[in-house]
């Protein structure tokens, strides 16, 4: 019994229980180092000259023998001489790939997958015997390597008919934890492969059975099982091929298949980039978002793929937040990954994939906008939520990036519109880009104080959504114009002599407004005459940051605490509800109080807010009635 040259009992225990995260990982392991040993054997025939080799004439075979408890995994690569099975398995982490690799004069040429020299061990956390049986090409000796774990391992001769390598796993017996049992089942076996090793350039074949109607039955249909050996993976990947090799039928049914989704994507992003970081990207974007999508529950990320390998289900690092709707995958074989491969390094070329990804996101976004508006508009309806709180976040770092993409609902348009769009039909001399809020479309539209901007003949976006305002706060102004909430501060609409007509009007009222202010009891910051309505008697209005929809939103979440926009009571001088107002003022100021209240209610509820005292308004509102009655 020879020893691990290593610190093997710790070293080993540590690569069968902390390295990998989940079990089944040893079978994709396995299948890129056998992946490897025919690569070898390829690359060297090139260098060597020997015609007699193709990649056809390469498999990996995959045996499940239930009763003995054994999965093997066979090769026709390389093999190994007695030497080399000392030094690649009688040391741990180091890597007969790598050593390879790193002799080659042309490196780019080849893809090495198994270059950290650990990923043999993992077979240990499924298999308490390990036996390895090879032959180097060339060489008519064979030998057996076995292994029980961290004690030390065997090297003897053995008979092999063959070059190549077979690795023999005598799987555990089922604990209370683990059902190992598992790795004995042809359809577990085979959904791993297709999982993690689906694009490993050779077949990779096992026997499975199938049921098939038997060739004499006539009448009554009869079925029989029957064993055939059969291809599990698909061998040559979608993004592999060239765009014009490939059909959109095939990319739908990819992504279908793949991402479980029986909607076809709204789009496909197919790109590969050469140069300090080469990789291929596929990616999609779905019609319909998930039903977790905009919970804690979601996870986003892209496929992570090593030369055809993957490594990762879901890498969130090469997605930005505001782009974590897209699906898909990246395969590179130039990312540092951890010895386990499950794990990234935060290196610069995961940056700089990122980035591309997210500048070649934005252009196929930007792209669908501009010429398929009615599918962007679909993408917008699900997804721009994401958008709208990817220019709000971070105190608006990715604003510039994002803000054109943005959708608003347009007053005059009647339909979703960029700021772009707004600014180009703005009138000659507008300084502000107006929006107004609210709970949903019907009831902005409605708003007391849009009214006399659609008169004008001016635009209103209607912001629904309650990230929309901050987002508008963020971006701060849009080419050079500033945003303005029409419910808050003075929309600057009025001509020099509408100006002067009006503050003649509030010099004459400034008593009654006063009076009215202080029967609120500090409820409102003031009471003003308006400039902005037109029919209704009344609104709401703010002065400040906060406006009353930022303090609906701000109060609804969880630690938002009491927050309070500064409010001011508007009331219109030209409706008849003023006239009554002035005449209470000289004759029955108790009564001026009652219906400055039930204004002041009134205008809550216009504004969606709730009335301070409910049932001590409706008693105001029932005495009133009685004394008309």
């Amino acid at each position: 019994m020879k020893q691990f040259k290593a610190e093997s009992k710790r070293l080993l225990d540590l690569m069968i229980h902390s390295i990998y995260t989940h079990r089944e990982i040893f079978l994709r392991e396995l299948i890129s180092n056998a992946s490897d040993a025919m690569d070898k054997l390829y690359y060297k025939s090139l260098q060597d000259g020997d015609t007699g080799l193709s990649r056809e004439d390469f498999c990996i075979t995959i045996e499940i023998d239930k009763e003995n408890r054994s999965l093997s995994i066979t090769d026709n690569g390389c093999g190994m001489t007695k030497d080399e099975l000392e030094n690649n398995l009688g040391v741990i982490a180091k890597s007969g790939s790598l050593h390879f690799k790193q002799e080659q004069e042309k490196q780019d040429e080849i893809d090495i997958i198994g270059q950290f020299g650990v990923g043999f061990y993992s077979a240990f956390m499924v298999s308490d015997c390990v036996t390895v049986r090879t032959r180097a090409y060339g060489s008519d000796e064979a030998f057996q390597w076995q292994s029980k774990g961290a004690e030390g391992y065997t090297i003897t001769p053995c008979d092999k008919d063959s070059h190549g390598t077979q690795i023999i796993l005598h799987i555990k017996p089922n604990t209370e934890e683990e059902q190992y049992d598992e790795y004995l089942d042809p359809f577990r076996i085979q959904s791993i492969v297709k999982k993690y090793s689906d694009y490993i350039r050779y077949p990779i074949q096992m026997d499975m059975e199938r049921s098939r109607l038997k060739e004499d039955s006539k009448d009554q249909p009869e079925f029989e099982t029957v064993v055939e050996r059969t291809t599990l993976n698909s061998m040559v990947p979608v993004w592999k091929k060239r765009k014009s090799e490939v059909s959109d039928e095939e990319y739908q049914r990819f992504y279908q298949e793949k991402f479980f989704d029986f909607q076809k994507p709204l789009r496909i992003i197919h790109s590969s980039t050469e140069g300090v970081c080469s990789y291929s990207a596929l990616l999609f974007i779905p019609a319909n978002a998930p039903a977790d999508y905009y919970t804690r529950q979601y996870e986003k990320g892209l496929q992570l793929y090593a030369s055809g390998v993957m490594i990762m289900e879901r890498c969130g690092d090469l997605l930005p937040d505001y782009f974590g709707f897209v699906r898909g995958l990246v395969d590179s074989q130039d990312l540092s990954l951890n010895i386990s491969r499950e794990m990234l390094q935060h290196d610069r070329q995961l940056q700089l994939i990122e980035s591309r990804l997210e500048k070649k996101i934005k252009s196929e976004l930007e792209s669908m906008l501009t010429n398929d508006r009615e599918t962007y508009e679909t993408f917008f309806k699900n997804f721009g939520l994401q958008l709208k709180f990817g220019a709000y976040a971070d105190y608006g770092a990715h604003k510039e990036l994002l803000q054109d993409l943005l959708l608003f609902y347009s007053s005059s348009e009647k339909k979703p519109v960029t700021l772009k769009e707004y600014v180009s039909r703005m009138k000659e001399g507008q300084t502000h880009i107006y929006y107004a809020c609210g709970d949903d479309l019907a009831r902005v539209e409605t708003m007391p104080q849009i009214e006399l901007l659609k008169d004008k003949g001016m635009e209103v976006l209607c912001l629904t959504d309650d990230v929309d305002e901050f987002v508008f706060k963020t971006i701060g102004e849009y080419a050079g114009k500033s945003f303005k909430n029409i419910s808050s501060d003075d929309l600057e609409l009025e001509s020099e002599q509408e100006k002067q007509s009006h503050q003649e009007q509030i010099e004459q009222n400034q008593d009654l407004l006063a009076f009215m202010q202080e029967s609120l009891d500090g409820k409102v910051a003031k009471v003003v005459l308006s400039r902005r309505l037109k029919s209704h008697p009344v609104c709401l209005s703010t002065e400040g940051d906060v406006t009353l929809e930022m303090e609906k939103v701000l109060n609804a979440m969880p630690s938002g605490g009491q927050v309070k926009a500064v409010r001011v009571l508007e009331i219109n001088g030209g409706h008849p509800v003023f006239a009554a107002l002035q005449s209470l003022y000289e004759k029955d100021r108790e009564k001026l109080k009652a219906y400055t209240d039930l204004l002041y209610g009134q205008a809550l509820l216009i504004a969606g807010l709730p009335i301070d005292d409910p049932a001590a308004f409706s008693d105001q509102l029932c005495r009133l009635m009685e004394q008309q009655a």
